[in-house]
């Protein structure tokens, strides 16, 4: 008998194979002459009985849905002479308990808004994208990768952004439900002022469905619907397109390590242990409160690969953040002595989500090679960001948390104490070159009580702007691409809270507004000079001139590109100036400024902003170094050889 598609898919979904999962399981219409048939179908393998249930019979009338395969596969078609298009609907799944449980469709593409939260029967209509040139160029990138041999030959520059809280409808706080901005809103405000500031990339707090806001995307109930707070997925596609058009790549935050317990959800779906580990020492995160997805069973790896591929096939999206992905590689992670049983190699690593990440992302660049896979792994663990092939994780990039954690610590000290702790902007260095990182000051520095990013700054109130300005310098110009959270580019003092929209009135304060423009002609100088992007694999690119003036708190290095330019970066942790600082060596040849922090338009006394260009002939140079300060200097050929370079002209 000739194998159907259907029983093709089927099996491919029970081998973990099927990489278009979510167009074999949930709702998809077809039509045959004058009638629609949908058809829908769920996985739930210890279920006795499923029934689908929908408001087009008023919740009444189940409609019993057949078992297709043996290993759980679900199905019932409904016909009539008008599309479904719009019909919310859910599954009763009744398990080995007896007990029949209401739960959403799991593949669901669009969700109900409001309290509701039914699924919706929905058929992706051809949308008419502009974002040719944009994925082309992001191809390019790619092809340069191959041509050049280094792993991401651009800049990388990601502003993060809570959809929420970014922007409200009128201002007003998103605590009652009624008062978020649309996709389209967000989009066309966002997407001009990311450009304006110099940003690449935006990535997204999760925008799956999520019925609860405080989690802030985070404990997802629908990995296909982009979540209906701000809109349809035609109004998603818009935002994405919107912002390509304008140059702006999209990256979304993606959860494929835990689930909520939500009724509604994943959790138990058949009435057992389904999408979840079976075993107390693997099923639950306690500190989180949810479950963790059991990425060792093939029909949890078709869902989930087959959702990651979904984003970047029906969304355009340029990348993926995998969020927690420590708590998948470790099988003690958050757990104590007693709690957790040693895997297959005799120790706490999860063999099973190694395997994963490895489909994963061998799936994820086989069909989008151009694609950013990112992973959140807070240990040491090895191979984040090898190839899949070479033993390692297959990821692209890595946050580097330490970065985070160090650097911070040693601006939110007061100077008379950073000269103990001079490492914490060295060591840095030390591993810099282990992993492809992203350096993130992310929405967890500026959340829960941590305070914001201008808050930790130690000092007075100008003190305080001075080393921001010092630390995003630091920050922009050693190895590693870059992320900052939404407000953090402004001096937001408030710390971030998701019900209420950022403070953009702060704008109208000198400081905040010199800030803004500080950091918009850092990024533009990050994106125009090559030498701070293009050779972060090795110590070919970086170079320390002075690594260990821990009693000046002070350091210099150099940049330098694939061509030969050559950046000096200065910085002055300390509270005093340095008149004439001596630094070297340094390569013969005339060096002028591209930034110096202490600049009056930036907030800063002007009294130490270098004048003119500077002629090197000893291999050393005297800057004029202001207290909490850095300069970015450029070295040109002897007697000038300016190069006028544009905005994004090399992006």
């Amino acid at each position: 008998m000739e194998t159907t598609s259907k029983d093709y898919q089927a099996y491919l979904f029970h081998q973990g194979t099927l990489f278009s999962s979510y167009d074999f399981l949930g709702a998809h219409e077809k039509k045959e002459g004058a009638a629609y048939v949908r058809t829908f179908r769920t996985w739930a393998p210890s279920a006795l009985s499923v029934s689908l249930i929908s408001d087009r019979s008023g919740w009444g009338e189940p409609r019993p849905m057949k078992r297709i395969t043996s290993a759980g596969v679900w199905e019932t078609e409904l016909e009539d002479t008008s599309s479904f298009d719009g019909v919310l609907y859910k599954f009763a799944v009744t398990g080995k308990d007896g007990e029949t449980r209401v739960k959403n469709d799991p593949y669901a593409f669009r969700t109900e808004k409001g309290g509701g939260r039914a699924s919706v029967v929905y058929s992706p209509g051809d949308y008419p994208w502009g974002d040719g040139g944009y994925l082309r160029y992001r191809r390019s990138i790619f092809d340069r990768c191959l041509e050049t041999g280094r792993y991401y030959s651009a800049p990388l520059n990601i502003y993060e952004v809570h959809l929420g809280s970014f922007i409200t409808r009128d201002g007003a706080c998103t605590s009652d439900g009624e008062h978020y901005a649309g996709y389209r809103q967000i989009a066309d405000r966002l997407c001009g002022y990311a450009k304006k500031l110099g940003y690449t990339h935006v990535e997204l707090l999760p925008v799956m469905e999520h019925p609860y806001d405080g989690s802030w995307g985070y404990q997802i109930t629908g990995y296909y619907s982009p979540t209906s707070r701000f809109g349809s997925p035609d109004d998603f596609r818009y935002f994405v397109d919107r912002l390509h058009r304008d140059g702006v790549g999209v990256i979304l935050d993606w959860v494929p390590a835990h689930f909520p317990k939500d009724a509604c959800g994943l959790c138990e779906f058949d009435g057992s242990p389904e999408y979840e580990y079976q075993g107390a020492d693997r099923m639950e995160n306690k500190g989180w409160g949810t479950r963790f997805f059991d990425v060792g069973r093939p029909e949890v790896q078709s869902f989930l690969i087959s959702n990651a591929l979904f984003w970047f096939r029906e969304y355009h999206v340029d990348g993926l953040r995998a969020d927690a992905v420590s708590s998948m590689l470790y099988l003690d992670y958050d757990r104590g002595p007693g709690e957790w049983v040693p895997g297959e190699l005799g120790d706490n690593r999860n063999t099973e989500a190694i395997a994963f990440f490895k489909k994963l992302n061998t799936a994820v660049f086989a069909e989008f090679p151009d694609a950013l896979m990112i992973a959140e792994e807070s240990t040491a663990w090895e191979g984040v960001t090898r190839p899949a092939s070479k033993g390692g994780l297959g990821f692209n990039f890595k946050w580097n948390m330490g970065f985070s954690n160090d650097v911070l610590s040693y601006v939110s000290a007061d100077p008379y104490f950073r000269c103990g702790m001079h490492g914490k902007i060295t060591f840095p260095l030390v591993y810099a070159f282990s992993e492809n990182f992203i350096l993130p000051v992310s929405h967890d520095e500026v959340v829960h009580g941590k305070g914001s990013l201008i808050g930790k700054m130690f000092g007075e109130y100008d003190e305080k702007f001075a080393t921001l300005r010092t630390f995003f310098t630091y920050m922009m110009t050693v190895p590693g691409k870059k992320l900052t959270f939404m407000g953090c580019e402004y001096a937001q003092f408030r710390e971030w809270d998701y019900e209420n929209e950022l403070e953009w009135f702060m704008l109208d304060f000198p400081r905040h507004r010199q800030t803004s423009d500080f950091v918009a002609e850092l990024n533009a100088v990050y994106l125009c000079e090559n030498a701070l992007w293009e050779i972060e694999d090795s110590w070919q690119g970086f170079e320390w001139v002075d690594v260990d003036s821990r009693e000046d708190n002070a350091a210099a290095y150099t940049r330098r590109s694939a061509d030969g330019e050559l950046l000096l970066i200065a910085l002055n942790f300390s509270r005093k100036p340095f008149p004439e600082r001596k630094i070297g060596p340094v390569e013969n040849g005339e060096y002028r400024t591209l930034i110096n922090t202490d600049d009056v338009k930036f907030g800063g006394t002007g009294e130490y902003a270098s004048v003119g260009p500077i002629a090197v002939t000893d291999n050393s140079l005297t800057l004029k170094l202001g207290p909490l300060s850095g300069v970015i200097l450029k070295k040109y050929p002897a007697g000038g050889g300016w190069k006028i370079t544009e905005v994004g002209s090399n992006v």
